[in-house]
């Protein structure tokens, strides 16, 4: 069993970089996307919405899916509806049609929030196994895959590759790791009769504890998410770069978050996650200023540093919590998913109908906001029972 949990746990990390990857892969050329398209920022920001439309459409349903399927099988479908959600995306844009655009943001939501659950589910499961904190470890897997997805879109943004070419080659990659991650899987435990696990996840909706872990994790992906879709273009708008350092940016960015997940286990078995999520939410709101504040592109690259750092830990030690007993994780991680992702819901609208009465670089302080309330909400992730760290 020893040798199977080690074999998942590698697993789990590749699928969580093919995620990222599948991420960035479009994220960091939202630019490329206006352009294409000819939007103003409101009108990204309402095309940006049709990811979290899928995305909500399908968490809640999620804790049911893993719960019948498993965590492998449902991965699996995740990977291959978020594929061709964006094959759908680079069709939209090589006919400059934004329906089109947006059925395939639809789709790709769809497919990657299904996947993101069952992931964290198993991931979850391979940290109680190894009794230490590795979530953040996998979470790092996700960046990388997002640093490797805006090192690719900088480099075809410079080379003058279309979007919707790199999306039909990026698909490919991401059929084939993910459909092969997940045979390492570990073997699911029998399948909940379907009214044992819908009541399952009813319950977990009614937990005081669960919820709050939700509005902690929807705090913490707001201001990710503010990075995520907006730092490329606030950055290309905000101080007039051009579209390949607002990729750079972006990818600062995700690299910063990436260092963040690697080396934020040791300090949560040193000072328990609510401390350490406090110092995160604390830095998020420094290098959310420095960049609106900055003078130049170099503060604000040392800015997103910041945010990166801060933003880093927020999402995978929620999820860590929501899934400290094995019997319910996939219902409370589901609901703790479909609360955090509401931040998708809301966040680019948000922050694009502001842009259009200030300036995007203006409007991204938004993510200061969601920092805060990340810090306050951070008590809610004190361990039920200390199964990892022995802290709260």
């Amino acid at each position: 069993m020893g040798q199977a949990v080690q074999r998942a746990k590698v697993a789990v990390s590749v699928i969580f970089v093919v995620n990222g990857l599948a991420f960035a892969s479009w994220v960091a050329r939202v630019p490329a996307i206006r352009d294409t398209l000819g939007l103003t920022p409101g009108r990204v920001g309402l095309l940006l919405l049709s990811v979290s439309a899928g995305t909500m459409t399908a968490l809640p349903l999620s804790g049911l899916v893993v719960g019948r399927l498993g965590p492998a099988r449902t991965v699996a479908a995740g990977v291959v509806a978020g594929s061709v959600g964006l094959l759908v995306m680079a069709v939209g844009l090589a006919g400059a049609a934004v329906p089109a655009v947006a059925l395939g943001m639809l789709l790709y939501g769809v497919g990657t929030s299904t996947w993101d659950v069952a992931m964290n589910v198993e991931g979850a499961d391979v940290e109680r196994r190894l009794g230490r904190t590795v979530m953040p470890r996998f979470h790092a897997g996700f960046s990388l895959g997002t640093v490797l997805g805006a090192l690719i879109g900088a480099g075809c943004a410079k080379a003058g590759i279309s979007l919707e070419w790199q999306l039909a080659v990026t698909v490919v990659a991401i059929l084939v790791a993910g459909l092969s991650g997940v045979r390492a899987f570990l073997p699911p435990a029998v399948a909940e009769s379907a009214a044992a696990n819908r009541s399952s996840v009813l319950a977990a909706w009614r937990e005081p504890r669960t919820l709050l872990i939700g509005v902690l994790v929807l705090a913490f992906a707001l201001c990710e998410g503010v990075a995520n879709d907006w730092l490329a273009l606030s950055l290309v708008d905000g101080y007039h770069a051009a579209q390949a350092v607002g990729a750079v940016g972006f990818g600062t960015f995700v690299t910063a978050m990436t260092v963040g997940r690697l080396v934020g286990g040791s300090f949560v078995e040193r000072y328990g996650r609510v401390g350490t999520l406090r110092v995160t939410a604390l830095l998020a709101v420094a290098g959310v200023l420095t960049v609106v504040l900055s003078p130049g592109i170099p503060g604000a690259l040392g800015g997103a540093v910041l945010w990166g750092l801060g933003a880093s830990l927020g999402f995978p030690l929620g999820m860590s919590a929501a899934g400290d007993e094995a019997a319910r994780s996939a219902a409370r991680v589901s609901v703790v998913g479909s609360i955090g992702y509401t931040a998708f819901l809301g966040g680019p609208p948000l922050v694009g109908l502001l842009a259009d009465h200030v300036t995007v670089r203006d409007a991204i302080l938004v993510a200061c906001g969601a920092a805060l309330v990340g810090f306050i909400a951070a008590a809610a992730a004190r361990p039920l029972r200390s199964p990892v760290t022995g802290r709260a």
